[in-house]
């Protein structure tokens, strides 16, 4: 076979190639329509009370011989003293750092073999102390979590470090523009109220005592705050009597604390300047229904098509037609019985009103305006998929059910949620978005060049409409 005759077929074999790769990415744009959405099917599991008040839960899941064990505690940054912010982080860390019996090193050890590590988080309303292990240990990973819950060693020699590391993180952190605005934002929604505060400041770590973490520990740990949750593959009856054996002598202690803000949407307008910032770092939101409203999954819709999603009209107006930013996003971000609608972005800076203009039109528009059928039906079958995806591990099922309990959602929440997503109407989205984001109303914190954007913010100063 001579060269030019090769050549040819290869030529036309190549043609054929692409033509059956253009036809295929036709078809391709097209898939079939999804199915129904499958409802969450929540494992059976088990709760129930220690004679000291302490909820147990324990939630047989999986084939894997794993076991997670969560330990949590309704105490956080909400139940620090006002001029000693930071302390419930402080004494976390100092939790960590080994029991009256076990040095840290010794808790580390012991977890390690068991195939796991026991952390301690800390937020605003909960704590906890949590492992991960193989199966065969989960009783002796319950005594581990309680003799680390009940008896920290608090051990003074440890807190001038764990304090420098705070004072090093707090320096981080204030020197970054997203952290800068949400502190902006949630000291104009909450005020005074311990919500407000986000960070601690530097001459409250450095005042902070071993005494007063002690104290603090004292006052708020306790079985009548704790709810300990057990998932994976584990023998039930020998789980039971580890968790009596470990847990059954801790005392009561005090009732957990309710402290729920009241608070009322504020137009502000707060810029901080950042001189020759090349984006600007905006924030717009305002308080919502908490979870507890009927209005709480219609609502948390209407935040995925508005903002919440990747296919969000915010997201694809900003990022992908005006190319303002890269990754803006809309959440309704919940405490107990609180919460608040937001959507932040980095913009570039010559974009900093018109990018508000957009966020604020989208608003305006889905307000006057309900979505196509198509468009939410879209949105509902991303939040099912999701939720069940999200759903679907130890540690995930925990903080599933730990969030109905802290909530106080009752047990047909989980049940029921895809159920009620995909029940929302666009009529229903329309109402919503006019009834609880308000464009008026919100709160709106920009962090950027205040030379450079002053003449852009000007219209969406109190007195003038967005």
């Amino acid at each position: 076979m001579n060269m030019m005759k090769m050549r040819t077929i290869a030529m036309s074999v190549l043609a054929t190639a692409v033509f059956a790769t253009s036809s295929f990415a036709q078809e391709k744009q097209t898939p079939p329509a999804g199915g129904p959405a499958k409802a969450f099917t929540v494992p059976a599991h088990e709760t129930y009370a220690l004679p000291n008040g302490m909820k147990v839960t324990l939630v047989p899941y999986g084939n894997l011989p794993k076991v997670t064990l969560s330990l949590v505690v309704r105490t956080g940054n909400l139940n620090e003293p006002a001029d000693l912010t930071g302390l419930a982080d402080l004494a976390g860390n100092l939790m960590k750092e080994g029991t009256a019996t076990k040095s840290s090193k010794q808790v580390a050890e012991e977890s390690a073999r068991m195939g796991g590590a026991i952390n301690i988080s800390v937020g605003m309303d909960e704590s906890d102390v949590s492992t991960d292990v193989l199966s065969e240990f989960g009783p002796r990973a319950a005594a581990l979590v309680a003799d680390v819950a009940q008896h920290p060693l608090l051990p003074e020699s440890e807190l001038p470090r764990l304090k420098n590391d705070a004072l090093r993180q707090l320096s981080i952190s204030k020197s970054v523009p997203q952290s800068i605005a949400l502190e902006k934002f949630r000291k104009i929604l909450y005020g005074n109220h311990p919500y407000g505060t986000v960070f601690p400041t530097q001459e409250s770590i450095n005042k902070t005592t071993v005494a007063e973490i002690k104290k603090y520990y004292e006052g708020n740990f306790g079985a009548a705050r704790a709810h300990l949750y057990v998932a994976g593959r584990f023998d039930s009856a020998e789980m039971k009597k580890a968790i009596a054996a470990s847990f059954g002598g801790w005392a009561k202690g005090a009732a957990a604390v309710s402290n729920v803000p009241k608070i009322k949407p504020q137009h502000v307008l707060d810029v901080t300047d950042r001189p020759d910032a090349a984006q600007s770092t905006i924030i717009v939101g305002l308080p919502v229904p908490d979870a507890t409203s009927p209005d709480a999954i219609p609502l948390g819709v209407t935040n995925t098509l508005l903002g919440g999603s990747f296919g969000s009209r915010i997201t694809s107006n900003i990022r992908e037609q005006k190319g303002y930013t890269y990754s803006p996003s809309s959440q309704i971000s919940r405490r107990y019985h609180d919460a608040y609608w937001a959507e932040s972005a980095d913009v570039t800076t010559k974009f900093t009103g018109p990018s508000l203009k957009e966020i604020f039109g989208e608003v305006e528009r889905l307000s006057k305006e309900p979505p196509a059928d198509a468009e939410l039906k879209g949105i509902q079958s991303y939040i099912s998929g999701l939720f069940v995806i999200q759903n679907s591990s130890r540690s995930a099922l925990i903080n599933q059910l730990r969030f109905v309990d802290f909530q106080g959602l009752g047990e047909d929440y989980l049940k029921t949620y895809v159920q009620k997503v995909n029940a929302v109407t666009p009529a229903d989205v329309q109402k919503q978005t006019a009834e609880h984001i308000k464009a008026g109303q919100m709160t709106i914190v920009v962090v950027g060049d205040k030379a450079k954007i002053a003449e852009q913010l000007a219209p969406f100063t109190p007195g003038a409409k967005p």
